[in-house]
């Protein structure tokens, strides 16, 4: 069995005593319907158990670990899992600083910049030979915050060799706006400061007295206008708490924002001492005082106060991040900063030109670093993300895009023996890259790896060596191993729903006539934002619309940061300032209701069942049982949020996390509550025999069973289980679900809302998730709103989603840089005979048969 993994009695979650032999150095895919066991079987089982076996071998104790539920495992290799959560939340990280590529163009532009001498304007080569002299200087930072800059940096300088006048020596940390050395001293590398926002702070058409400061209560009010009023007296200036901001004449604007030592403020009255106390006329200033409050709260962690503020781009290095030395360096004409607004493919570019614009003697010294950062860049657009340029944020990468990053840099590891665990890695890729992720999996399946893919593309999987597929059903009617074998055998059994789809039996159905609409339309002109090509657009409504495209042309730019953006604040859902978007036809809609794939919740007390406010529904249910009332409990003891039911030991979570040191920290069950979440006497209240705690570890088609008396929990579970997630737990935590699980509970709300008129739905690759069998069920659901006389438009690289549309906007031809046009707009048939469209390409073979 030395060529196998193999797994004896997998009982974990849903899986029903499963054995199987998983083929070693294979590409192997686990498929079944969303929820069928697959991901339990390769992350919560196989996953698992390989880091508790590590920990093991390096002599930790695991006991407080729990073992996977599995009689056995034997043959399991080293592992390495890559999830789809993006779990990089700093906003200091950036695609360059992830992948390291803007670490190596660092060393680069410290070894082969040229910069302009601020004093004779001679150009001035960065060194390589040590044997210039250098002084060292200490210099000091009068505003050290943020946790980056030190008071003293210290710096090396070297003469102008022109001039002969110091300048400091440029090294690689000056070239990093996450170092004291490079960062923008005014917003110490984010590129953005808080600025107080005024509409926010004050109403100028009411008096102080009337309460013009919005965050003055009474007592503030009362204090400070005696002071206001004192200091016109003590300066000689006409104000008055009595009168209307708007009538506030420059200087007492400044006295009111700025106070009585602000600079704005003394520049009017510098002979004169300030008051020495507030009833005489000392006064901060609101601006001032705000500032000074938020700054010690630590920037934003006051939500109160982060309400006062906006974010407003750094007006010393215009949102660049670096001082102003350092931009000043250039290689090949452009700076770090431009070279990272460009795409990774046009970085690919630019160091293949490298040789035309640095001397040899340089080239030959920085040579191994040249060929490392082409061999990252490479993999980089192997996996299919060249289209991301280096200056874009990690918080802003789709789940798909942050998976692929840490594929590519496993592909430069070189290592053999190892188990690969990839969940869906397909997610949000094109049709058209999918070929090239499948070259990416065969490579490191050919240095001698396991790769076990959790998949449902169909492309992926008759590339498979093996498919293990999953089912009948989903949750507690999954578990099973319904077929193995190569993909001809999968395709060969009929009692598969994976093999019927594989084979071509089952398969959608592709209306032969398309909604005209209703004659009214959305329209957007000169759109630019982003790499949008001043492109016009025109949305029909009453249809299902799908916006297609490989990823990075520009979809979800148009999507979501235009026409959502715009439609949003139209609606009054948003408080952002508009931009100056052209766009009509807003009144042909009466709502928006945009469903993305950002996560419902950020901890693990979040979870569908109250982001739907389901659980509310339920709370109020046990809270009125008979048991409930003998024990004089209310609704808020079944609850798991706040003291009175709760178990507080763990607080109602039902895990204790233990800190690991250098590893992640491993959650344990809770030893009092046994992972309840509740105390005994809440435990003790029972619906048809169920505990509140039990209702959180049903699945929601069970629930639906079981609350099918109660109507408002009924109808809110019967949308979930219509959105393709009876699968879930009602208490699954928020922070496992996928980007996909997240959107389609969102799209369950909105729906279970009953909202009338003609709603405008904005949707983000809904079928991410899905196996074909759900992304049928999910078709139905969009036909059935659009069919109630709505517009639902979608961002989507389904094909079967593509092929039912009404309508397609087709953007390319390329991603990043290269996108940002329309190539093609109409009916699947129309787009499909489109030559220039590489949508196009893979639709005309999908409708032919």
């Amino acid at each position: 069995m030395d060529s196998f993994i193999e797994i004896k009695g997998a009982k974990e979650n849903n899986l029903k005593n499963i054995s199987v032999c998983i083929p070693k150095n294979k590409l192997v895919v686990l498929t079944g319907l969303s929820g069928s066991g697959k991901s339990t079987l390769a992350l919560d089982t196989l996953q698992k158990e390989c880091q508790r076996q590590y920990m093991e071998s390096m002599g930790m104790i695991t006991d407080f670990i729990s073992k996977p539920n599995v009689n056995s495992i034997i043959g399991l290799s080293p592992s390495i899992s890559i999830d789809q959560r993006n779990n990089n939340r700093n906003p200091r990280s950036t695609v360059g600083t992830v992948t390291e590529v803007f670490t190596y163009l660092r060393v680069l532009y410290a070894k082969l910049g040229i910069r302009e001498c601020p004093y004779c304007g001679g150009q001035i080569h960065q060194r390589f030979d040590t044997g210039i002299e250098t002084d060292s200087v200490i210099v000091q930072d009068d505003n050290p915050t943020d946790g980056i800059s030190n008071t003293n940096i210290y710096e090396n300088q070297i003469p102008c060799p022109h001039c002969g006048k110091k300048l400091p020596e440029l090294t690689m940390a000056h070239f990093s706006f996450n170092k004291p050395e490079g960062a923008c001293p005014k917003c110490k590398g984010l590129g953005v400061v808080n600025s107080p926002n005024l509409a926010r702070i004050m109403n100028v058409e009411l008096s102080i007295r009337d309460g013009a400061i919005t965050f003055w209560d009474k007592f503030y009010i009362d204090r400070y206008s005696e002071a206001i009023d004192n200091a016109a007296k003590h300066y000689g200036f006409s104000i008055s708490s009595d009168k209307p901001l708007k009538y506030f004449d420059q200087v007492g604007m400044d006295f009111l924002l700025y106070g009585a030592l602000g600079g704005q403020f003394c520049r009017h009255f510098p002979d004169i001492k300030p008051p020495k106390t507030v009833p005489s006329g000392r006064f901060e200033g609101i601006i001032t005082n705000l500032e000074r409050r938020f700054s010690e709260a630590g920037n934003g962690t006051n939500k109160k106060l982060s309400l006062m503020f906006h974010q407003a781009i750094c007006p010393e290095c215009n949102g660049v991040r670096l001082r102003k030395e350092s931009i000043g360096v250039t290689v090949g004409g452009i700076n770090i900063i431009e070279l990272s607004k460009k795409s990774l493919e046009d970085v690919s570019l630019w160091i293949g030109q490298i040789h035309s614009f640095v001397t040899p003697e340089a080239l030959a010294i920085a040579k191994p670093v040249i060929d490392d950062l082409e061999q990252r860049i490479r993999r980089l657009l192997d996996v299919g993300v060249g289209y991301l340029n280096m200056e874009r944020t990690a918080i802003t990468l789709s789940a798909g895009e942050a998976q692929r990053l840490r594929l590519a840099s496993l592909l430069g590891s070189g290592l053999t023996g190892v188990l690969y665990v990839l969940d869906e890695p397909t997610t949000g890729l094109h049709a058209r890259d999918t070929g090239r992720l499948l070259s990416v999996l065969k490579k490191l399946r050919d240095l001698g790896n396991t790769v076990l893919v959790i998949e449902h593309d169909i492309e992926v999987m008759r590339d498979a060596d093996h498919i293990i597929d999953f089912g009948p059903g989903a949750g507690k009617n999954g578990g099973e191993i319904v077929v193995i074998g190569s993909p001809d055998e999968v395709a060969a059994c009929e009692h598969s729903l994976t093999g019927r789809h594989l084979s071509g039996i089952d398969k959608i159905v592709i209306p032969s006539k398309k909604r005209a609409g209703n004659k009214k339309h959305i329209s957007i002109y000169e759109a630019n934002t982003h790499n949008l090509k001043n492109i016009n657009v025109s949305f029909p409504l009453g249809m299902l619309i799908t916006l297609t495209g490989v990823s990075g042309s520009g979809k979800s730019t148009l999507l979501f940061d235009v026409l959502g953006r715009e439609a949003e604040i139209h609606f009054g859902h948003s408080q952002t300032i508009p931009e100056k978007i052209n766009i009509k036809g807003l009144e042909n809609v009466s709502d928006i209701i945009t469903i993305d794939q950002s996560a419902i919740g950020r901890t693990s007390r979040s979870n569908a069942a109250t982001y739907t406010d389901i659980f509310t529904y339920i709370r109020d249910l046990y809270s009125s049982l008979e048991a409930a009332k003998k024990r004089k409990l209310q609704a808020k003891h079944f609850s798991f949020n706040v003291p009175g039911g709760r178990c507080e030991k763990c607080e109602g979570n039902g895990e204790l996390s233990i800190s690991m040191h250098f590893l992640p920290d491993v959650l344990v069950k809770c030893p009092v509550c046994h992972g309840k979440r509740f105390q005994k006497q809440i435990l003790e209240v029972k619906y048809k025999g169920f505990s509140i705690s039990d209702v959180l570890q049903m699945t929601i088609t069970d629930a639906v069973k079981v609350f099918c008396d109660v109507q408002p929990i009924l109808d809110r579970l019967s949308v979930l289980e219509k959105v393709g997630l009876g699968y879930l737990s009602l208490g699954q935590s928020a922070t496992t679900l996928s980007g996909g699980e997240a959107q389609r509970i969102k799209l369950a709300k909105e729906l279970g809302k009953r909202t009338g008129g003609h709603t405008l739905y904005l949707l983000d690759e809904p079928t991410t998730g899905l196996h074909p069998h759900d992304v049928k069920k999910l078709i139905a659901l969009l036909n059935e709103l659009v069919d109630q006389g709505n517009t639902v438009i979608t961002v989507e690289h389904n094909l079967d989603v593509i092929a039912i549309s009404d309508w397609i906007i087709d953007f390319g031809p390329e991603g990043g840089n290269a996108g940002g046009e329309i190539i093609v707009q109409g009916t699947p048939e129309v787009v499909a005979e489109d030559i220039r469209s590489k949508t196009g390409v893979f639709l005309k073979e999908m409708l032919k048969k």
